[in-house]
């Protein structure tokens, strides 16, 4: 049986527009075997996993958990957790980081206020600090999802590790199993598909002088889907690459059709218009699927430069 992420390749779906969407990301650290859904299905406190997703829901932030690659076999309850967090938001982008011994403490974290890009409460609860060093790549890699997510973003993790790149996490849950590998660039949040270790170094790099690398990228995890697409359209349009210098300031309409503006640091804008679409033929969204499906597609039918008459408006 072909698997999902072949089928998607083949067909050469669109990536743009598919990227998860979160404005802050909280990692914990949590080695050994994880099920389909790992906050609750992993070797952390089920109760404390469904007390995080209950926390979380609503506010922004997305929960996940993350291990070093290598092997999975459990090698028992880790005394020091590494945990991260990012606000993704052009504009209040940061990633701190922090250890803790109990990962409940989380709980304490306001997480409001954390979607909202205010890191005080990381601090307080955690001791967290701003993080100093590289920039992370977290690779989809939760077999039991998705057996692509296995089969193709261990290999990658692996290969990142073992050829001395750091800052590389595997990660529970992406989405977008048929774009498999996929991966998540932390701090700024963009997200990429079909990836390969070449481009995911060429994202790191592009982190550390403040560039988004635009090849295999799915959008940026700040946006809702519309706003991915129209923000990574207009970056190709204006050969614009700064990681800061682009915002979706607003969007209009309801599927399948959106008006999105997108404003430049310098006072540029743009609107464009996305459109919903059903990606054809039908295809197995997942490997775990029993039936095809069309899953929903982001084309950008027009893009255009505001003028300061429109600009006013």
């Amino acid at each position: 049986m072909s698997r999902c992420a072949t089928v998607s390749r083949s067909l050469d779906e669109p990536l743009s527009g598919t990227a998860p969407t979160a404005t802050t990301w909280l990692l914990l650290e949590q080695p050994g075997p994880w099920g389909a859904k790992a906050l609750t299905s992993s070797h952390l406190d089920p109760a404390l996993g469904r007390a995080l997703e209950a926390a979380a829901e609503g506010t922004g932030v997305r929960v996940a958990l993350i291990r070093r690659p290598g092997r999975h076999a459990d090698p028992g309850r880790p005394e020091l957790r590494q945990v991260y967090a990012a606000h993704t938001v052009p504009g209040g982008v940061w990633l701190h980081s922090a250890t803790t011994r109990d990962p409940s403490r989380l709980l304490d974290l306001d997480f409001t206020a954390l979607g909202a890009g205010d890191h005080r409460s990381f601090g307080t609860a955690l001791g967290g600090r701003p993080h100093t060093g590289d920039p992370l790549a977290l690779v989809c890699t939760n077999g039991k999802r998705d057996r692509c997510c296995a089969l193709l973003g261990r290999p990658l993790a692996g290969e990142l590790a073992a050829s001395g790149v750091r800052g590389v996490w595997e990660v529970t849950h992406l989405g977008g199993h048929r774009f498999a590998p996929t991966v998540l660039v932390l701090p700024h949040g963009y997200a990429y598909g079909r990836a390969e270790a070449h481009t995911v170094k060429e994202a790191l790099h592009g982190v550390r002088e403040g560039r988004v690398l635009v090849e295999g990228c799915r959008g940026r995890s700040a946006w809702d889907r519309p706003g991915q697409a129209a923000e990574l359209a207009v970056r190709e349009a204006a050969g614009e690459y700064g990681a800061g210098a682009l915002s979706v300031v607003r969007t209009e309409g309801r599927a399948p059709r959106w008006d999105v503006v997108v404003a430049h640091a310098d006072g540029r804008r743009w609107r464009v218009t996305v459109a919903q679409g059903a990606a054809l033929p039908p295809r197995p969204e997942s490997c775990g699927a029993t039936v095809l499906g069309t899953p929903a597609r982001m084309d950008v039918v027009a893009l255009r430069r505001l003028g300061t008459t429109a600009l006013a408006s």
